[in-house]
């Protein structure tokens, strides 16, 4: 370890400890925290069923950055590029549409043997993975309507693929030995003002009552559904919107999916937090970057995120909330938006572990809100970065800036040589 970097941190540690914070422990809890990082983002959420269809389902990527990974090798290759650059071992979330097989197979016939490559590349890399199916991008989800859809043949299909889903998530949590998170979202919703707000949501809870009818073990696989305030051709009404997902999740005991771009623009899942911990038996969270609307940008260290890390931190969350990444960036090197995005999320993490929360807490008990406001702004410029510094170090992957030049290397040398061989 670099002497300048271990320096750092010994004079940053006694800082922090005067305020009864101890810094080697805060790290030994912070390297266990797994964040779920999406596949999606290294491939424009194309995936390997049908790589040449349209993105449906209100998901738009913009960009046109060269290197996507074309081939599930490519993918996790690129994922392994990533994960050397980011502290800690963690999670990789997949779509159904990421299979791995030489099959032709349909998402209602999916099952755990077309996604074996990946569960022995996870044990190979020491990860978990998590799974959702994918209910967009498909003929059948065309008229933007899958488990709500009022006909019951099409209803059927989406319903047995996401039964199939569940058992895949399931396989995945026995196989790898940390439980899978298998999240539901749908796209389901009218572009203009329905007559009828109730029937399709009748017909979603029925389909989803169906979906998880199949008891399965909860160490192996919990499930989750996903609400949305509204999407590209569902700007009017969407069906699963958060008061229905929070009121089935309380009633059935699904975790219940919050992402940070699915609520109004001016809307945050920080302020949630607490309120709905207090009636679940856990949170998932899909932590993005909404700019105007649900543009899923790549995490950045701002207020939000911030005010994430606090409240997981400050309420001792982390234990009951599975953390994880959805942004998809085409404008940009596909693998420096996942190490750019992870790194800020584990770094904010960090940030709010290093807060001297016992003393804020008493301050505002007694009221002593001068102490409050006088702390908090202090802690603000405390040298959490020496912290972090010194972290990344310790785990074994390149502090600060230094992540980029590999990035350069990787792009130069794998990224930038996809395609030339079929010209």
């Amino acid at each position: 370890m670099d002497n300048q970097v271990k320096q750092a941190y010994e004079a940053a540690k006694l800082l922090y400890a005067q305020h009864g914070i101890d810094t080697d422990e805060v790290l030994e809890k912070l390297a266990e925290i797994k964040v779920s990082v999406h596949c999606w983002q290294g491939d424009d959420v194309k995936g390997f069923l049908n790589q040449d269809g349209e993105l449906t389902g209100g998901i738009s990527v913009t960009g046109q950055y060269p290197g996507a990974a074309t081939t599930p090798a490519e993918l996790r290759a690129d994922l392994e590029q990533a994960f050397s650059l980011i502290p800690g071992k963690h999670k990789v979330n997949l779509h159904a549409i990421y299979t791995d097989t030489d099959e032709k197979v349909e998402l209602d016939q999916i099952e755990p043997k077309h996604y074996e490559k990946w569960v022995q590349w996870a044990k190979e890399q020491g990860l978990g993975l998590d799974f959702n199916p994918t209910c967009f991008s498909h003929e059948k989800s065309s008229d933007g309507f899958t488990l709500s859809h009022p006909d019951p043949e099409i209803r059927k299909f989406w319903i047995d693929h996401c039964k199939a889903s569940r058992r895949i998530g399931a396989y995945f949590g026995e196989q790898l030995g940390q439980t899978c998170v298998t999240n539901v979202w749908v796209p389901d919703g009218f572009k203009d003002n329905p007559v009828d707000r109730m029937t399709p949501r009748k017909r979603l809870k029925d389909s989803l009552d169906e979906v998880f009818a199949e008891k399965l073990n909860r160490k192996h696989n919990l499930d989750a559904v996903e609400s949305k305030l509204f999407g590209l051709g569902s700007e009017a009404y969407v069906v699963g919107s958060h008061e229905f997902y929070m009121g089935y999740g309380l009633q059935n005991d699904t975790l219940i999916c919050l992402d940070a771009g699915h609520f109004h623009p001016t809307e945050v899942i920080s302020n949630k937090l607490s309120s709905l911990a207090l009636f679940t038996s856990g949170i998932l969270l899909h932590v993005s970057r909404p700019m105007r609307w649900d543009s899923d940008h790549v995490v950045i260290m701002d207020d939000e995120l911030l005010e994430i890390a606090r409240e997981l931190v400050r309420h001792d969350l982390l234990p009951t909330t599975h953390v994880g990444l959805d942004f998809f960036d085409a404008s940009i090197n596909r693998v420096a938006a996942w190490v750019v995005g992870t790194r800020n999320t584990i770094k904010a993490l960090l940030r709010a572990m290093l807060e001297p929360v016992d003393a804020l807490k008493t301050a505002e008990l007694q009221g002593d809100y001068t102490v409050r406001l006088a702390l908090t702004e202090e802690f603000k410029s405390y040298p959490f970065g020496a912290i972090w510094d010194y972290y990344c170090a310790q785990q074994g992957v390149p502090v600060r800036e230094k992540w980029i030049s590999e990035i350069k290397t990787y792009e130069e040398d794998v990224l930038l040589q996809r395609g030339k061989s079929l010209v």
